[in-house]
């Protein structure tokens, strides 16, 4: 019996622990940040009119929420609706470059990936110069955010051939400079591979 008795307190001790480390996270969470984390699962599995409802509904609960902002630009990517990517990302580098604090390294990556992003829109859009000023931009705002996939990626996809920016910007940077006529700026397969950025 007595044996039971601390059993169970130790049940209990352990679930009040658990119940007051956890619980007060998840309700003291920002605004959005709940809508925005759905959005970017639902974003993953490929249902994009889910994942746009939510962070829609991060939005209402936060206005400015930089991750929606990026999910929703990544939605519209990821369904080729460029021009509103383009203009979501656009806004996004306002809103970060007139309210980001020196000090803030989630924020710069955040901005480094929008600039990124933006310049695949460009790309995929065939205005190559703007593209490429806008790679550079990402790998002067913060090169490590866009760096690439990491290792665990290179497993999961058993391959460490992925483009990233880096690499996309040396080539349009080579490409632009010959003759019109001897350019070759897009190589479908190839551009398949580039990845979008959500730090």
């Amino acid at each position: 019996m007595l044996r039971r008795f601390i059993f169970l307190m130790a049940l209990l001790t352990l679930g009040g622990f658990l119940f007051w480390t956890l619980v007060p996270g998840y309700f003291d969470r920002p605004p959005g940040n709940y809508e925005t984390e759905t959005g970017t699962l639902r974003l993953e599995d490929g249902l994009y009119a889910e994942a746009l409802a939510h962070f829609d509904k991060a939005l209402e609960e936060q206005k400015n929420h930089r991750g929606a902002l990026m999910g929703r630009a990544l939605v519209f990517i990821q369904t080729q609706r460029y021009e509103k990517a383009q203009a979501e990302l656009e806004h996004l580098i306002d809103f970060l470059s007139d309210n980001l604090a020196e000090d803030d390294e989630t924020g710069r990556g955040v901005l480094a990936a929008a600039y990124a992003n933006r310049g695949i829109v460009l790309d995929r859009t065939e205005r190559y110069e703007e593209a490429l000023a806008s790679y550079v931009q990402a790998l002067n705002t913060d090169a490590g955010a866009v760096e690439g996939p990491g290792i665990i990626d290179k497993i999961l996809h058993n391959s460490d051939d992925f483009s990233t920016v880096r690499k996309r910007a040396i080539y349009l940077q080579k490409q632009l400079k010959l003759p019109e006529s001897e350019r070759v700026l897009r190589i479908p397969k190839l551009d398949a591979r580039q990845r979008m950025h959500k730090p």
